[in-house]
């Protein structure tokens, strides 16, 4: 795996984190924020949508992937644009620094 591999598995952690906090918002469990995380994994099992599996980085563990991305679909949309929107980024930089890396070999 990549440097920014690794760099996209910790931004995907730390968005699933923050959707499983969500659940004891305010010390009271949130059965809204529960109800939007059953529908969201529900939907992933069924479309077999895998966050992971789309950037190239598998599972070893079936299903995994599947009930991650399905935590990160329970937060919608403009949730989504946003994480894809920083990982697009994310590569970019890295992308940009191994370029950089590269040229300064060769001088």
């Amino acid at each position: 795996m990549k440097l920014y591999g690794v760099v996209i598995i910790a931004i995907i952690a730390e968005g699933i984190w923050e959707t499983i906090k969500m659940l004891g918002k305010n010390r009271e469990f949130n059965w809204d924020r529960a109800g939007a995380m059953v529908v969201g994994i529900l939907i992933a099992l069924g479309t077999r949508a895998d966050v992971f599996q789309l950037l190239d980085i598998p599972f070893q563990i079936p299903f995994v992937g599947n009930l991650l991305t399905g935590l990160l679909i329970s937060r919608g949309a403009n949730f989504i644009h946003d994480l894809f929107s920083t990982l697009n980024l994310g590569k970019e930089i890295m992308t940009a620094r191994t370029l950089e890396k590269r040229n300064n070999l060769r001088r």
